[in-house]
């Protein structure tokens, strides 16, 4: 059995005046943050549902960016995130989304990062309340991921053995899968795996993963880099 964390018992520790609209914001461009790699050159931010109707009064849209420049839910820093992307030359454009959604409170974010590689990501993710977000698609792939747990994020091609192999590389490190999700473009074409895990994602392993045949792409998530300092 998986336990609950005090987090998602009693909400984070955070500034600004909602869990759900602020915090969980926050915790949607963390996780995006770091599947991009670093703080974006470039956000496209679409808000949907009560995030599209409400984001501006409830301090959504600088919730997002404070994620994306990689601080933490409670970080003094929160209130000031919009001049100081500016400071750093980030490039944030802000829309209302049309169309629905399986929750009222939904963001999708397009970031690119032009050093020191070009790179490319689309997310949409979920506020769920308390805090608590889900994200449920990266790049076009539907998954579930929620940052609660240090997690994995490969993208392979799809072929027979991938997931076994990945699944024995973690048997053998003593590492346990909390959750899977798979996704797939097409047989036999892309396919992204997330794996959520219970334990800590040693460095060698990630070097592991990325040896093995049709692996293309290993991004890691752990919220607890940002969030156990505070």
């Amino acid at each position: 059995m998986r336990f609950k964390d005090v987090f998602s018992i009693i909400g984070p520790s955070m500034v600004g005046p909602s869990s759900s609209h602020t915090a969980g914001a926050v915790r949607i461009g963390l996780v995006a943050g770091q599947l991009l790699g670093g703080v974006p050159d470039k956000a496209e931010i679409i808000f949907y549902g009560s995030f599209a109707a409400t984001y501006q009064g409830h301090g959504t849209d600088v919730a997002v960016v404070s994620g994306l420049l990689g601080f933490a839910t409670d970080d003094r820093r929160i209130p000031q995130a919009l001049e100081i992307a500016e400071e750093r030359g980030m490039e944030i454009s802000f829309e209302q989304g049309k169309g629905l959604y399986s929750h009222p409170n939904t963001v999708k974010l397009i970031l690119s990062m032009e050093s020191p590689e070009q790179r490319q990501l689309s997310l949409i993710g979920t506020s769920i309340g308390g805090g608590n977000i889900e994200i449920v698609e990266v790049n076009e792939f539907a998954v579930k991921l929620t940052g609660i747990y240090p997690t994995l994020v490969i993208r392979h091609a799809d072929r027979p053995g991938v997931i076994a192999d990945l699944t024995s590389l973690l048997k053998n490190e003593s590492v346990n899968i909390g959750h899977m999700s798979v996704d797939r473009k097409g047989r036999s074409g892309d396919a992204l795996t997330v794996l959520e895990l219970d334990g800590a994602i040693p460095s060698p392993l990630i070097e592991r993963i990325n040896a093995i045949a049709n692996v293309q792409q290993v991004y890691t998530v752990d919220l607890s880099q940002t969030e156990g300092s505070l």
